[in-house]
């Protein structure tokens, strides 16, 4: 894993994701490998919305949205892997989501630190393995699917 001279910050991100506050869950890419690996995190607070229902006076972040960042997060490895696809016209959509084993809550103050692995691209189809992880601990992983698509076809 190579790290990165300096972190990817949200600008950079802003500018590579369409997804856009409250939905959008990576605040910074930490290392990267082309066309393998990507290390990111998003930090947890208290006053994200999710947490008013989910659950009054048992704040835990749903696992959906664990899901989404880790999806996230394989669009940011499949982008920066590919120059070419970072020109504004296409977009990277969420297929699918496979063998998704959640080990531990997500709770306020956590850093949910994520890590994506790329597996396998064919044409405009990615699959990528993924896990979330707080203080080293996994908290949830799975395998992703998604497609890479023209942002007029959408």
């Amino acid at each position: 894993m190579s790290e990165l001279p300096t972190p990817v910050r949200i600008g950079e991100i802003l500018n590579l994701l369409p997804h856009r506050y409250p939905f959008l869950m990576v605040d910074r890419v930490t290392a990267f490998t082309p066309g393998e690996r990507l290390e990111a995190y998003k930090n947890v607070t208290f006053n994200e919305p999710f947490f008013q229902g989910h659950f009054p006076g048992l704040p835990v972040m749903p696992g959906v949205l664990i899901c989404e960042a880790l999806a996230q997060t394989g669009g940011l490895l499949t982008l920066m892997s590919d120059p070419a696809l970072c020109d504004g016209t296409r977009v990277f959509l969420f297929a699918g989501i496979d063998n998704v084993r959640f080990r531990a809550p997500v709770v306020p103050g956590d850093r949910l630190d994520l890590q994506v692995y790329d597996v396998r691209r064919k044409l405009s189809v990615v699959k990528m393995s993924g896990q979330a992880l707080v203080d080293g601990k996994v908290v949830a992983s799975g395998t992703m699917t998604a497609a890479i698509a023209n942002r007029k076809d959408v």
